[in-house]
């Protein structure tokens, strides 16, 4: 004869345990009501032992909250919007708030769809992410009732926006060739039109002088590659230090390198930008990389959508955040 399954705990369950009345178990449990710190930590302590779970619906009835957020995304493959999302979920988890990530395509039409959907479900607010600063969101988020927070994609003036700081990203990558003697320094970097490319570019030049230009093309180990066959065809001096846009532009550049008999980094130094390390750890030798931490950046922007939940103030606008430099070989460290 087969055992009947484990019958779902109640609240009536831990209130007997606790031996407490029943609406004091459930503002226990809720953080709500004038229940003693003593009594809520038993009450709560009880409801985990006995296997007890809050009925979510019941639990959004009296709070008010669905106790969700929506993630929405341009990022398909999610490079960047993933390592954002762990720090999302870090800054909601002890918080008893979930996330759903959708991803758009840059498809106005999905990107409404998946907002629809968010909205039916009732989510507490969204957090917009994009694979670029200055992408404008394919929908608009600027009228909806709930909150909405940027993240690695810059909002409006009235909303909470975090990105990196991509001046301060580039200026730990310069002033590092610079520490280590390295003077002629090459800039080959991603798409022009690109905030992120124009802050860093612009901080290269303030550093490095316009000695050697800044070469702009695609975020690609492709474009790694032709950058290398340009300069080594136009002639001159070569340069001594090469810093890259992104670390796939910087895999390359080395790979473009090697191909010529040029050894990294005792011909040519090389530093990247993004510390993808897939692709940081495994390029050979190991590359020196800005980081622009992400999962900080998701973290931040998760405690800023908790607090606009509870009605909390969060200070509008850009926030920037600091970069890291991650030394690895590729600059002879």
């Amino acid at each position: 004869m087969s055992e009947e399954p484990p019958r779902r705990r109640t609240i009536r369950d831990v209130a007997k345990a606790a031996g407490v009345s029943i609406s004091t178990a459930s503002n226990a449990l809720n953080g709500i009501g004038r229940t003693n710190p003593e009594t809520r930590e038993k009450v709560r302590r009880i409801a985990e032992q006995i296997g007890f779970r809050p009925n979510a619906l019941a639990r959004s009835l009296l709070t008010k909250r669905s106790h969700s957020i929506g993630i929405i995304t341009n990022d398909t493959y999610g490079r960047l919007t993933l390592p954002m999302t762990a720090g999302v979920s870090e800054a909601l988890v002890d918080h008893g708030v979930s996330a759903f990530l959708c991803a758009t395509n840059n498809d106005p039409r999905l990107a409404q769809l998946h907002l629809e959907a968010l909205l039916d479900k009732q989510v507490d607010g969204i957090i917009f992410t994009a694979t670029r600063a200055d992408l404008t969101p394919p929908i608009d988020l600027t009228r909806l009732a709930i909150p909405v927070v940027y993240a690695f994609a810059i909002g409006p003036p009235t909303a909470p926006t975090f990105i990196p700081d991509d001046a301060q990203g580039a200026r730990l990558a310069v002033q590092h060739l610079l520490d280590r003697g390295y003077r002629r320094i090459l800039h080959i970097t991603g798409l022009e039109d690109y905030l992120a490319a124009q802050l860093r570019a612009e901080t290269y030049r303030d550093l490095a002088g316009a000695e050697l230009d800044v070469l702009f093309g695609e975020w690609t180990e492709e474009w790694g590659h032709e950058a290398v066959r340009l300069v080594m065809e136009r002639g001159g001096d070569l340069p001594e230090a090469i810093f890259c846009g992104s670390d796939e532009i910087a895999r390359g550049v080395i790979d473009a390198l090697r191909d010529r008999g040029l050894k990294v980094p005792e011909d040519v130094a090389v530093v990247g930008f993004d510390n993808w390390r897939v692709i940081a750890t495994q390029t050979r030798p190991p590359l020196t990389t800005i980081d622009m931490e992400l999962k900080e950046l998701g973290r931040r922007a998760g405690l800023a959508m908790l607090d606009l939940t509870r009605g909390l103030p969060v200070e509008p606008g850009i926030t920037r955040l600091p970069c890291s430099l991650v030394v690895r070989r590729s600059c002879g460290a």
